[in-house]
């Protein structure tokens, strides 16, 4: 829950990064949280028989892993004893399962309820994936702000919004995962420049408006809430409330509304506050009432940041392969083969975006190396072609030695950043392959149908048989391309080959140039021994003899001779 309304007070700082701007980070997350989106999602029970919960939460850890971010799981302890008796609260009303009033007196929580389940799940899958988690003493959401102030994470993830009274600087409430990915922010740098608020100001907000730890003013909202705190200012409302209390807080006299005062020990009227307390007499030990609210935001308790515990959440955690298909086997009933094609592409473009972060800062110190004499070597093999996903320009890589992953799809700007060599080889051998394409290119044929080389090469035969030189042809090239003079007695050029002064050669190279010139009328001129073939035109039926003027004229004039 957090702080009531507090997430609506901060709106305006709300700001909305794409997946990307997580690349290189190092983040928290507050796990219980993470796992309420995710089963809120569906809450059958066919979704939780089937671990819908635990998919989920394995396709963000792979988006989170691809991008090179480094993850530590938070989870929470025991139950700060001032906030007891909103915990009883929750579980009257049925929001965690398997406990009850007496084992909730306690400080510890119940380790064999469903959700505590699920987190234990939860966490061996990260174990698996090379994710460490960090058990907090007992607040998760305090732990991870704690890592966040004192710069040991770039950010944390929890949907409760008390986060910042713990002192956290920059929170990430909300993820998308898919195509236009993106991550919910909100930054303490402008929650301070926009609207004024320090942390101070963000836990006297929890005094007034209600929380975890205290049950707030009564009828107070949240615009008077902002005014009162405006008013007062951030540096000095904590000490003013633990000196005074909340007797400067009165209600203003144009204000329409009746107030369910309390009187303060100064004798001033306020409006009424309720802390969490646990049936503790803070009067009787001497404590302000408002001081232990504002300690347990100040002074959680938490693993300090020099402590073993977070020394080892901050090493480097191996991927334990077979232990991910195990885990995806029996609660996915995944073979290993669908396992290895979600993860060992992302693992992959991981190991290669913290290549291209370690160039980057190399680049920075003014050391810039080859890639050959780089120290750790490039995890890309080779390029091996161009590809477009999404509309977003990729390439297909070929990895070296990867856990039995051979190739897969890489985005061009991580590639650009780890190995612009790998490109520019890619480029190269790519130009020299058309080069080679463009010379070893057989010669084009001038008609794809076969028939109509048939006549050329003819001629070229003819030529070669007849001793005449192409030239003599360029003149009629058109006819001859198209009808080819075929002699009946071929044979008997071939015999003659050797003597081009035959008087048969001469009378067929003469008939054929004759037949070039009469294409019009094929029929009526070439002699009996010399056929035209048409090798282009379809075969035609006979037709009837045409017959000029002159012709019918003459053959009138015979016939009436004949009868005469």
């Amino acid at each position: 829950m957090g702080v009531k309304n507090l997430w609506d007070i901060l709106e305006s700082c709300k700001k909305t990064l794409p997946l990307h701007h997580l690349q290189n980070k190092r983040v928290c997350v507050d796990l219980s949280c993470w796992m309420v989106q995710l089963q809120n999602v569906n809450k059958s029970y066919c979704a939780n028989k089937e671990k819908l919960h635990l998919r989920g939460l394995f396709h963000r850890l792979r988006a989170l892993i691809a991008l090179n971010c480094s993850i530590i799981l938070v989870t929470d302890g025991s139950v700060p004893a001032i906030k007891l008796s909103t915990y009883r609260r929750r579980l009257n009303s049925g929001c965690e399962d398997g406990m009850n009033s007496q084992v909730a007196s306690s400080l510890k929580r119940n380790k064999g309820s469903e959700f505590s389940c699920m987190i234990k799940e939860a966490k061996l899958l990260g174990l698996a994936l090379g994710i460490p988690c960090l058990d907090g003493i007992e607040e998760a959401e305090a732990q991870c702000a704690l890592l966040n102030s004192e710069s040991l994470c770039d950010g944390c993830f929890t949907s409760d919004s008390d986060i910042f009274l713990f002192g956290a600087r920059t929170v990430y409430r909300d993820i998308c995962l898919g195509d236009g990915g993106y991550v919910v922010c909100y930054e303490m740098a402008d929650i301070e420049t926009k609207l004024g608020f320090g942390r101070n100001s963000l836990i006297t907000f929890a005094l007034l408006l209600g929380g975890d730890y205290s049950q707030g003013v009564h009828g107070l909202g949240q615009e008077s809430a902002c005014q009162i705190v405006k008013s007062v200012g951030d540096e000095v409302v904590l000490r003013r409330i633990a000196s005074e209390g909340l007797s400067f807080v009165k209600k203003s006299k144009n204000s329409k509304k009746p107030a369910q005062l309390l009187k303060c020990a100064n004798g001033e009227n306020a409006y009424s506050f309720e802390p969490n307390t646990n049936g503790s007499d803070l009067n009787s030990k001497g404590e302000n009432q408002f001081l232990q609210v504002i300690n347990a935001y100040l002074k959680p308790k938490c693993h300090p940041a020099g402590s073993d515990a977070v020394y080892r959440v901050l090493a480097q955690h191996p991927f334990q392969h077979a232990k991910l298909q195990e885990i995806c086997a029996q609660w996915f009933e995944w073979p290993p083969e669908k396992t290895d094609d979600y993860i060992l592409s992302k693992i992959a473009e991981r190991e290669l975006r913290r290549f291209a972060f370690l160039r980057s800062i190399s680049s920075e110190l003014g050391v810039k190396l080859p890639l050959d004499k780089i120290p750790v070597k490039c995890p890309v093999s080779e390029i091996i072609k161009s590809r477009k996903i999404q509309g977003k320009e990729c390439f297909e890589v070929s990895w070296k030695e990867f856990d039995g992953l051979k190739t897969s799809i890489v985005p061009a700007d991580v590639i650009k950043s780890a190995c612009p060599e790998k490109i520019k080889e890619f480029e190269e051998i790519k130009a020299m392959g058309k080069k080679k394409q463009n010379c070893c290119k057989p010669r084009q044929k001038k008609s794809k149908n076969r028939l109509s080389s048939l006549p050329e090469v003819t001629l070229e035969l003819q030529n070669l048989v007849l001793g005449v030189e192409p030239e003599s042809y360029s003149s009629c090239s058109t006819s001859i391309s198209s009808k080819v003079v075929i002699p009946e007695n071929i044979n008997a050029i071939n015999d003659n080959v050797m003597d081009k002064h035959s008087p048969h050669v001469e009378l067929s190279v003469r008939e054929a140039d004759s037949n070039a010139t009469r294409s019009c009328h094929p029929a009526n001129h070439v002699p009996a021994e010399n056929k035209i073939i048409d090798l282009l035109s379809p075969p035609q039926a006979p037709s009837r003899n045409v017959y000029t003027f002159q012709e019918r004229k003459q053959s009138k004039h015979n016939n009436s001779d004949r009868f005469k």
